[in-house]
């Protein structure tokens, strides 16, 4: 069981989510199959590292599992993954302050509470762009628990050069264009270019037209006045 828990940890330091949780799992399963105080925060670090994961699987839906959930060292972490599963960051932030003492007395926890943060606010960022083809940056820091608007982009950066989100931050306009919208927008201005040249390449023929028909009245001018001096 130590060495599955060991073997968690290691993974948790690669960022490997999924091996992470099953090393946690059957270290847990193993502590608790021979009565080990330790069960409890192997258990608090498969939920931890679930939330990373942002698996979609209840790390309490096994029966081991199940039956800590409402265990007094267990809830604050309870609390916290059922307000990360609802999306809630208010709430998320809420349980982190009032159960600071037990969530952060853990040493391996506290590591990982900045990419708890981080994880359910590109969540939430994911979410709130879901129907919208601008969104602006004050908007995205206003659902995200009023953050600075500097995380906001941050955060955005990251979600496009990971390939979650496709699109671009407009700085000067403070809002963030998807890309759907770039290529409607490059299509219409594609257009408006190609109306201008048209446009310009009548008025140019236009012109050779009017300068045509002025030289030949000229020509036809001079020519009736030298008929005339020849009539003469």
């Amino acid at each position: 069981a130590v060495i599955l828990e060991c073997g968690g940890k290691m993974h948790m330091q690669e960022r490997e989510w999924e091996h992470a949780c099953t090393s946690f799992f059957q270290s847990f399963k193993m502590y608790d199959e021979a009565g080990e105080p330790r069960r409890l925060a192997c258990l608090q670090y498969l939920v931890l590292a679930s939330m990373l994961q942002e698996t979609s699987v209840d790390p309490f839906a096994s029966q081991e599992a199940r039956a800590y959930k409402g265990h007094p060292e267990i809830r604050a972490m309870t609390s916290l993954v059922e307000s990360f599963q609802n999306d809630d960051i208010a709430q998320f932030e809420r349980i982190l302050k009032s159960h600071s003492h037990s969530l952060m007395s853990d040493s391996f926890i506290k590591a990982y509470i900045d990419d708890l943060r981080q994880t359910i606010c590109t969540k939430v960022l994911v979410k709130v762009i879901g129907p919208y083809t601008r969104v602006s940056i004050s908007h995205m820091a206003s659902e995200l628990n009023n953050i600075p608007e500097t995380e906001v982009e941050a955060l955005l950066v990251a979600l496009i050069l990971d390939g979650k989100i496709q699109g671009k931050i407009d700085q000067v306009q403070g809002v963030f264009i998807r890309q759907d919208q770039l290529v409607r927008h490059n299509k219409e201005a594609k257009k408006s270019e190609a109306l201008g040249k048209w446009s310009l390449a009548l008025e140019d023929v236009n012109l050779k037209v009017v300068k045509k028909i002025r030289a030949d009245d000229v020509i036809e001018s001079r020519s009736s006045k030298a008929s005339k001096v020849t009539y003469n």
